[in-house]
């Protein structure tokens, strides 16, 4: 056996002897990740509603603390959060003053979250709608003038009939600017040339003298 020979017999039984001891590392690296993955597979936890045999009432879930409050949710506000006044009943009262940056507020959002079935003009006959979802009644029918501004607050809040929820999508101060403009909407479809100030009736075309509102 020459020398070149020797050598590289050498570098073999070197690279066999690394590769072994390679591999016994490794081997119990797998067992070991194996062994993990078996455990959070199978971990000591309760899924939420789960029943508990620890706790004397028998839930896993454990109420809240008394008088604890949600960081940035006091909700203090009864007006301002359910649309109700003292007595339980919905109130027609805005929480805030109704300003003209409040009522164009409720114009952005409501043509973001509520003219795909209740159309820009409040009718109902928004883009789902004509193609097949299911009708909402206009804001111009007697009935819905006439309803509290607190009810129309309730259900942007909590959803009425096939209307989803939209809490989570509007704080309460946007849902009261929606409910402003939709009053703007129903007055804009009833008002009458009385309700339209002397020195722009000109710029809208109308003369004469207010005429008596048709009941």
């Amino acid at each position: 056996m020459d020398a070149g020979q020797s050598r590289n017999l050498k570098n073999n039984r070197r690279f066999h002897l690394r590769s072994s001891v390679f591999l016994c590392g490794l081997i119990p690296v797998l067992l070991g990740l194996s062994g993990c993955r078996s455990d959070m597979q199978d971990q000591p936890k309760y899924i939420p509603l789960r029943p508990s045999s620890f706790f004397s009432d028998g839930r896993s879930e454990r109420p809240l603390i008394a008088g604890t409050v949600a960081r940035g949710h006091l909700d203090d506000d009864t007006l301002l959060e359910t649309g109700k006044g003292p007595d339980g009943k919905f109130s027609d009262e805005f929480p805030f003053p109704v300003t003209r940056d409040r009522v164009l507020r409720g114009q952005d959002r409501y043509n973001i979250y509520c003219t795909p079935c209740h159309d820009r003009n409040g009718d109902g006959l928004g883009m789902v709608v004509r193609r097949g979802f299911r009708h909402p009644p206009s804001y111009h029918i007697d009935r819905l003038r006439q309803v509290p501004n607190g009810y129309i607050f309730d259900v942007i809040t909590n959803g009425f009939g096939a209307m989803p929820t939209y809490s989570s999508q509007l704080l309460p101060a946007d849902r009261w600017a929606i409910v402003s403009y939709i009053r703007a909407l129903q007055m804009s479809q009833m008002g009458s040339i009385n309700d339209v100030p002397a020195d722009a009736r000109t710029q809208l075309g109308l003369t004469g003298a207010p005429q008596e509102r048709k009941q």
